[in-house]
């Protein structure tokens, strides 16, 4: 089985995206340089790709990019960090659309009883937004990723 690697992601061209074979059967990528995510199940009329597309927000079906070459269809990726944050695609189209970074904060200890738990929630009011090639600004700012 081949190691994890970084190539040229597809999509955007840029030169982060890591290739990790989960098995001789399954190859997931993720590409920082552009923030989609794909993997060797995601053909078009596949079980999981039609799993994924019935979960996934309208938004993210429409942003969808179908490579030509190997017929995997990338979507935007979501990021939750719960104690650092979250980043995901945001907007009303494809042509009006960024990624949307939110900090998390820490739950003060009285207040987690009403959060399940969780020692940490997401502060919309932290809400940045960023243009589609600023993904690893979104995730800096965050802190998924160093500034």
């Amino acid at each position: 089985m081949e190691h994890d690697k970084i190539i040229d992601c597809p999509k955007s061209g840029g030169d982060l995206c890591y290739k990790i074979e989960v098995t001789k059967d399954i190859t997931n990528y993720y590409s920082i340089s552009c923030g989609f995510w794909s993997n060797s199940l995601m053909k078009v009329d596949t079980e999981f790709y039609n799993q994924q597309m019935e979960m996934l927000p309208e938004l993210y079906k429409d942003l969808a990019w179908v490579d030509p070459k190997t017929e995997l269809t990338w979507l935007p990726h979501t990021i939750n960090e719960p104690k650092l944050g979250m980043v995901y695609a945001s907007g009303a189209s494809v042509d009006d659309w960024s990624w949307a970074a939110v900090k998390s904060i820490k739950i003060k200890k009285k207040d987690r009883k009403k959060y399940k738990g969780e020692t940490h929630k997401a502060d919309m009011s932290t809400m940045k937004l960023f243009k589609e090639r600023d993904y690893m600004d979104a995730l800096s700012y965050i802190g998924v990723l160093p500034e």
